[in-house]
Order: C-alpha cells, then structure tokens, then sequence
C-alpha cells in the first residue's frame, strides 16, 4: 500500500512538467486514427475482402486497433510517467536491447509470415510482430548513446564508432533481407539523420560514408553472388506507374490512380465520414496504406490538414526540445524520434499522392497496425519523458539562479 502511495505522489508531483499539449496532439491522432480505421474498414470486413475472403465482423480491424490504442496509451502512461530516464542510458540496457532486437530480426528471416512480398512478420497469434518496427526504437536510442559516450574521441576521430555503425547498418541490412524496402530506407534515414544533427562534422562524415558505402558494396556483391532478389515485383512496377499513374489505370497504376480520385472527391469538407467511395473495393489497403486517402475523401482539405497539422506539431515540439537541452543524449534522441515520425509521414504521404512511389509504410497514429502502434507510442513515450526531465532541469537551473543571485 505505501508503494502505491509513494507512486501516485511521485505522478502528482512530476505531472506539472509533462508537456501536456504534446500529449493531446497524441491522443488525438489515435482517435482519428481509430475513427477512420472503422471508416475505413467496416465494410470491406463484412465483404471478407481484407481477412482472405472470409466475411468478419464490421467492428473487427476497430476492436483490434482500439486495443493496440490503449495498449500504446498504457506504454506511453508508463514511459512518460513511471520510467527513470537513467534507464535508457544503461549500458546493459542498450545491449540487452540491441540483443533482443537482433534475435526477432533474425528469427522472422527464418520464421517471418510473407504479407504483400516481404517477410516481415512473426506471428504471435494474437498479432503480427514487426521486429523493423522496434529496430526503428532501438537506433533512436542506440546510437544517441554511443555518440554522447565517446563525442569527445569522435571529434579527434571518427573511426571509434565505425564498429556500432556497422553493426548497426548489419542489423539494417537484415531488414532490407525481409524485402521491406519502405522500412529500410526509413531506418536509414532515421539513422542518417542522428548522425547528421550530432556534430560530428563534413570530414567526418564523409570517412563514415566512406565506410558505408563500401558496406553497401559487399551487400551488392552478396546478392550477386547469391542471386538473392531483394526488391519485391510489386515495387519494380510501382516506379513505372509514378510518372502518370492514370496511363496504367487498368494495371499497375490501379491503387494510385483511385487513390489520386479519392483525394480529389473530398473537395474542402469532404463527403461526411462514412461517406468514401474508393474505399469500396477500389483502395487495396483502405485502413492501412491508402488511409489518408479515405480521409481526404470523407473529411475533405480541411480533415486533412488537422491531421497534418497535428503530426507536424509533434515533430516540431521534437526539435524544440533537442535545441532547448544541454544534454547530447537527450538532443539526440528527439531529433531521432521527430525524423522517425516526420519522415514516415512524408513517406506515406508521398506515397498515395504519388509524389514518391508507394512503400507500404503506415501513416503514423492513423494506420491499422499494432506493430506500429507499439513503436510510435514508445518513441512518445520517450519524447515526454524527455521532455519531463528537460523541464524539471531547467525550473531547478531557475531556481539555483534565483537563490543564488539573492
């Protein structure tokens, strides 16, 4: 019973330095997300089209996705709330995480289910793991550490964290084995873009390059050797319908020609939820990849734009925070997670709109998906967790300089 107490005083008291707008901006792309999903989704499950043929429950992706809803919420409370922030800066804990994460990477190689061309998933029965989608968490985390470790070596030389990178270009290097392709360069540019914001400076980066690229060389050469077929059908085609999807309407311009005619259909205000067409059985994924389609159709320019407007105020806040810290790690870390969510959205975004080929790559908070869900409700965990220890920071900093100066 005193635990429970001391832990409810322990909320109570750090609760007024969470960043409570960040947090609402969460909520409410889930329950837009949870909306749209039923939208979405409902009658293509009566139809049997998105379960294998066989007719479900309207309710069914909705009930799976409300539960993947709370589920995150519970690991954002828990996170956000209860969590040390030392935790994630734990030797042993990076490289228990890093363990694990290699092991699921390695067993969905050998045990994954093929969904849509690529062997990404581990059935659990209860739901389909995508190990990329940790790995996502485990860079963001992973590599902030190794640099705020040796920042000090890497200026003098660069070449002390060419072995975490290696590995951790190795363990992307798995993903990009599953034929996920969308992932992969998403998880590289996550990367890229630590590295990038570290510091560690054009020479610098340009010996890691170096290194990468003669990485990149050897996984050229073992696909060669191997004959392994690393991009899926699906992908090849897709760059062939980019340029004028509507001249290959009947083929493989189908998904982003309807998807292109949903966006226009909703004009400013949309058809009124519930209301899309295209999701009839024109959009091949209505509730996961072709999502903001549905929602540009039923909610209009307008729906759309509180959707973007809400995801671009994450990624903002993201890099409010890192300029806002003295911490490296902590810099670090929410420059990682704003480039994991901007950059998936963008990816997404494109990718119906046609302005980048399509990848499969789920809008984030607003696609079906537990996977994803999971991910994105640790890296919001972490963003205000982060920003929680940044705030009590800096009202002591405030509160030393105020006593100090009397």
């Amino acid at each position: 019973m005193n635990h429970i107490k001391k832990l409810f005083r322990y909320i109570l008291r750090y609760s007024k330095y969470i960043d409570f707008p960040l947090l609402l901006a969460y909520l409410a792309l889930c329950l837009i997300g949870l909306t749209m999903v039923y939208s979405a989704s409902m009658v293509a499950a009566t139809r049997g089209t998105l379960t294998g043929g066989i007719p479900v429950s309207g309710t069914y992706f909705y009930m799976r996705q409300l539960a993947y809803v709370i589920f995150g919420f519970i690991i954002v409370f828990f996170i956000a709330y209860v969590m040390d922030v030392r935790i994630i800066q734990n030797r042993n804990v990076q490289l228990g995480m890093m363990g694990i994460i290699l092991l699921l990477l390695f067993a969905t190689l050998v045990l994954g289910v093929e969904i849509n061309g690529s062997k990404s998933w581990l059935d659990l029965r209860f739901m389909n793991l995508q190990a990329s989608e940790l790995l996502k968490i485990a860079i963001i985390l992973y590599v902030p550490y190794i640099i705020d470790r040796k920042k000090i070596q890497i200026q003098r030389d660069p070449m002390v964290i060419i072995t975490p990178i290696i590995f951790v270009g190795f363990m992307i290097g798995l993903v990009l084995l599953q034929k996920d392709v969308g992932q992969t360069l998403l998880i590289a540019a996550i990367f890229f873009c630590i590295i990038v914001y570290s510091g560690i400076g054009v020479k610098n980066l340009l010996k890691i390059a170096m290194y990468s690229i003669l990485g990149l060389i050897t996984v050229v050469i073992f696909i060669v050797i191997f004959r392994v077929n690393i991009l899926p059908a699906y992908l090849t085609a897709r760059f062939s319908a980019l340029e004028n999807p509507f001249n290959y309407e009947s083929g493989i311009g189908y998904h982003l020609a309807n998807s292109l005619l949903a966006i226009g259909n909703g004009g400013l205000f949309g058809r009124g939820l519930g209301n899309s067409v295209m999701k009839l059985g024109y959009l091949p994924e209505p509730h996961t990849d072709f999502i903001f389609a549905v929602i540009c159709e039923e909610l209009g320019f307008v729906g759309a734009l509180i959707v973007l407007g809400l995801i671009y105020y994450i990624v903002y806040r993201a890099f409010d925070l890192a300029s806002r810290t003295t911490s490296y790690f902590y810099k670090l870390v929410c420059v990682g997670i704003a480039s994991y969510i901007g950059i998936q959205a963008f990816v997404n975004l494109g990718g119906v709109s046609g302005l980048i080929p399509l990848t499969g790559v789920p809008l984030p908070f607003i696609s079906f998906g537990g996977s994803s869900m999971i991910s994105l409700s640790i890296a919001m965990g972490l963003l205000l967790m982060i920003g929680k220890q940044i705030k009590y920071d800096e009202a002591k900093q405030h509160y030393y300089e105020k006593y100090h100066h009397q």
